[in-house]
């Protein structure tokens, strides 16, 4: 008989701890397989372009963030439970019968309360450290921020701006960390209190006077007093940053009682946190607790008290005198915030006629006015230009390019891929990836450039890409990288790419940049695949080879955003046609903060700051991705600290090439933000600036709803190529004008320059305070006002089209403002917009033409305004051997406005008789129309 085998006896219990960790381990690692992967193509998407050790310094700042604080939480927890059940363990109950059925079973409190301890601190650890995690450039900005200081620019606490910047959010960040910390710690502490006290009272007699365990509580409450000492301390800094009625910062209140006071609660703070130590070590009683929260209770009390009466009986009955240096502090350092205090002010004289304009000498101005709207140009490019039904133009840019030897100012536009119009039998995985990869083609066209039907003059145009103008070429018209390519694809494939139609065959190519990450061998394929919701395709598909290359984020606001995503980009990108032929998008980032002492604030988008800077200029190959973000501001020390974190993803705006340089501008987000600023914070006396008696704001415009209706909103910067008053040669220039508050004249006007070294400054200015000046709305009402025009407008809406009115523009010419309105005209079933006409006006001369040259001339030239076009429209090639008539149209139009308008007057003037004849010519007019 063989004899039986003695296997090493495993308890049970044993069993259900390895089991624990292995079911533990298995499923930490099916959580962090995704993280891992897409750690992984993070990694070799960084890798593609240049950027590698970016995405090592981020992660390892992340992940040493999360380790010391995930770390540093879960000692600090779990060691508190560990000391607080120690310091209660004599009073600790054993356990806790249940009964089920009649079967009493005993619960052991203390394993069951470690183990529920453990997971917690576990679980509170890892949300804390994922939560900091994201705190990471807070933390690299403190640690990396130059320690080197300018000085105090704070005039309160005498800091430097690199506390504020720096060290100040840092600080905050970490206190309110251990504040949540003791919070935890202290309901942990009543928690053993209630559960060591019960026992305690249930085991001994109820005669028996039982006195509670306090030390635990009186160590953390200590602990928590100290937290909140440190946090009140801090929180004195923010009363920089309060707002209040009349301007931002510290008050005198604040200055003269709070700021002080706030000291007295801190040190009342530390006092309590010491009377609780004391009790912890000494004769534990829960009233000397009450009195360690009493003295921080009465200071802040006594404080708020004060604080009420110096404000109310003190300040308010006196409130300029008291808080004028404090305002005076406001709009110094706010304008210093947002880069006011860089813009330089000139006298503007606005004066009203013709020769004030002074034409002659400003004619680079004059024909770069730009009457093409951009809403009706891309509607109209949509019609004429994308050629197939996946291509779009997703938005008009607008720039200066060197055209025959002169600088014009020209509207571009991309014509790119938009996968979602493809055919929905076209749908597939092929054609979405491999195929249809890329838009193709920009088109170009002067501003004012239209041809006789209306539509425009276009330079650079078609597919292949054509140009008009020599010395203008596209060399790489592939759109790999732009607005709307929010998918995923694969090149360098097997399978030639859709390149562009051609008659009845389309011109296939094949990916030729280095742009991209290589796919390699199956398993890299195969993890790619699993990260990009691609696994069902990409790893068997016969196509795609080792040389194959996945282009991802390949939409240029996704693309920066995920290479520095602690800069803040203007939403609109624009196109850039280099000397080299190859198209770059170009976008403008920003360094924002909501710490700069003393400056109000302001809302950007979706959050609120008050500092902003445009340091970076990010360029953006169209073709292979290529991404370089050169400063442009090198006194900036928010970017300053990020250049010290990241030394490689910057370059020096000197190593930009030219043929981008010179097409670098003014930002649209920036000058926005500092028009609204500035229309408060031009007042730099502080009386003046306390009555609000020059408040200024960005003149409004009528503009279309949603719905085609008239709205009155906002004007937008709008770009013009012109010579700047008392300047000589052409620039290009971002222009917005300003009118007084609730007021509809303009008071001024703001310039930000874009050219040679006076690139990134702004000029205002100002028109004199005694002279009406119209602004956009009252020349709108103008427009609407003249007989002849309005009847036109009303004649055309009713012949099966509608009017479209374009953006009403105010051109500083001279001495003068001309304001430039184009007008088109579109059928109700097509819709392209024409132009038909031109509207000019200066303060008190208002003129029109079917053409930018004919209302030139009626507002210099002193010629009439007409209506009606000075060459007839050429007569239609016959058809089935029947003429077609040569009518003018606009003669017919003309000559109906005039009616209507004759019609309107006598009607005023109450002779009936002859207004019934004019209205029996004007229906004589339409009829003619309507028949032909």
């Amino acid at each position: 008989m063989a004899e039986s085998i003695d296997w090493p006896y495993t308890s049970p219990k044993r069993n259900r701890r390895r089991i624990f960790l292995i079911a533990a381990l298995i499923a930490g690692v099916v959580l962090s397989a995704r993280t891992a992967l897409s750690y992984y193509v993070d990694m070799l998407w960084f890798r593609s372009l240049g950027y590698g050790d970016v995405f090592w310094k981020t992660v390892s700042l992340q992940w040493i963030i999360f380790t010391v604080f995930g770390v540093a939480t879960f000692l600090i927890l779990y060691g508190s439970f560990l000391a607080l059940k120690r310091a209660h363990l004599p009073d600790f109950p054993s356990g806790h019968t249940i009964f089920i059925g009649e079967r009493s079973m005993t619960l052991p409190v203390e394993p069951v309360l470690r183990l529920v301890a453990l997971l917690a601190s576990l679980a509170i650890a890892a949300a804390t450290g994922a939560s900091m995690m994201v705190e990471w450039p807070t933390f690299a900005l403190f640690w990396y921020a130059p320690r080197a200081t300018t000085g105090a620019v704070d005039p309160i606490f005498g800091k430097s701006l690199n506390f504020f910047l720096f060290s100040l959010p840092a600080w905050q960040v970490v206190v309110g960390w251990m504040l949540t910390l003791a919070g935890i710690i202290c309901l942990l502490s009543v928690f053993f209190i209630l559960i060591s006290g019960g026992a305690g009272a249930l085991a001994r007699d109820r005669r028996t006077y039982f006195r509670l365990p306090w030390r635990g509580f009186s160590i953390t409450l200590a602990f928590l007093l100290l937290i909140l000492a440190t946090r009140v301390y801090l929180n004195r800094f923010e009363r920089l940053f309060d707002a209040h009625t009349v301007f931002g910062g510290v008050t005198y209140t604040d200055a003269h009682v709070t700021l002080t006071g706030l000291l007295f609660v801190c040190a009342a703070l530390v006092l309590g946190a010491v009377i609780a130590a004391v009790n912890a070590v000494s004769a534990q009683r829960g009233r000397r607790l009450i009195v360690a929260i009493l003295p921080a209770a009465a200071c802040f009390i006594a404080v708020q008290l004060t604080a009420w009466y110096v404000s109310s009986f003190i300040v308010k009955p006196n409130e300029l005198v008291r808080e004028k240096p404090y305002i005076a502090h406001n709009i110094e350092l706010t304008r210093q915030a947002y880069g006011l205090d860089r813009f330089s002010l000139r006298e503007f004289p606005a004066e009203t006629t013709v020769d004030s304009a002074d034409p002659a000498n400003n004619q680079p101005t004059l024909q770069n006015i730009r009457l093409w709207d951009w809403h009706a140009l891309q509607d109209t490019l949509r019609q004429i230009q994308e050629i197939r039904t996946y291509y779009d133009f997703p938005d008009i840019d607008i720039d200066r390019y060197e055209i025959d030897g002169a600088m014009r100012q020209v509207m571009l536009a991309v014509r790119e891929l938009n996968v979602d119009k493809l055919p929905e039998s076209s749908r597939n995985w092929i054609n979405e990836k491999l195929i249809y990869t890329h838009g193709y083609g920009i088109t170009m066209n002067p501003v004012n450039g239209f041809t006789p039907e209306g539509l425009p003059t276009l330079i650079l145009s078609n597919m292949p890409v054509q140009s008009t103008v020599r010395g203008l070429t596209v060399t790489r018209p592939e759109i790999y990288f732009g607005e709307l390519t929010d998918t995923d694809v694969y090149v360098k494939t097997r399978q030639k790419e859709f390149n562009y139609p051609q008659g009845q065959s389309n011109n296939l190519t094949s990916y030729e940049g280095n742009g991209g990450i290589v796919l390699g061998g199956f398993l890299r394929r195969c993890i790619l695949a699993f990260d990009r919701g691609d696994l069902g395709k990409l790893p068997f598909s016969d196509d795609v080879n080792a040389e194959s290359r996945l282009l991802m984020r390949r939409n240029v606001r996704d693309r920066v955003s995920a290479l520095a995503p602690f800069l803040t980009y203007d939403p609109d990108p624009y196109i850039v046609v280099g000397d080299d032929g190859r198209l770059s998008w170009v976008m403008d980032a920003f360094t924002t903060s909501d710490r700069y002492p003393y400056a109000s604030h302001y809302r950007l988008n979706d959050t609120v700051i008050n500092y902003m800077r445009n340091s970076v200029k990010v360029v953006i190959d169209a073709y292979d991705g290529t991404t370089t973000f050169y400063v442009f501001d090198t006194e900036d020390p928010v970017l300053a600290a990020y250049r010290r974190i990241f030394p490689s993803l910057f370059k020096d705006a000197a190593l930009m090439p030219q043929g981008l340089r010179k097409h670098m501008r003014y930002p649209e987000l920036l000058l926005k933000l500092q028009a609204e600023v500035y229309g408060l914070y031009h007042m730099t006396d502080p009386e003046v600036f306390y009555n609000r008696e020059d408040l200024w704001t960005v003149a409004a415009e009528v503009g279309m709803g949603e719905g085609g209706e008239q709205t009155t909103q906002p004007m937008q910067p709008n770009f013009v190529l012109m010579k700047l008053p008392d300047e000589t040669g052409v620039e290009f220039v971002e222009i917005l004008p300003f009118t007084p508050a609730n007021r509809n004249n303009l008071i001024g006007w703001i310039a930000g320059r874009s050219d040679g070294a006076h690139y990134g400054t702004s000029v205002v200015y100002n028109f004199p305070k005694t002279k009406l000046v119209d602004g956009p709305l009252q020349i709108e009402a103008r427009i609407d006002q003249n007989a002849q025009l309005s009847g036109q407008l009303t004649l055309w809406n009713q012949q099966g089209s509608h009017v479209r009115r374009g953006a009403l523009l105010v051109i500083p010419t001279g001495r003068a403002l001309l304001y430039a309105e184009p007008i088109y005209l579109q059928a109700e079933r097509s819709p392209m917009p024409e132009l038909r006409l031109v509207v000019l006006a200066l303060q008190d001369r208002l003129a029109y033409g079917p053409t930018f040259e004919a209302a030139l001339t009626a507002i210099f030239g002193g010629n009439a305004s007409s209506l009606a076009s000075s060459e007839p429209l050429r007569a239609a090639p016959a058809t089935s051997g029947v003429p077609q008539a040569a009518t003018d149209f606009n003669a017919l139009i003309g000559e109906a406005a005039k009616d209507l308008a004759d019609y309107q007057r006598l009607t005023a003037e109450g002779k009936l008789g002859e207004a019934g004849q004019k209205l029996e010519e004007l229906k004589h007019t339409i009829d003619k129309l309507n028949t032909r």
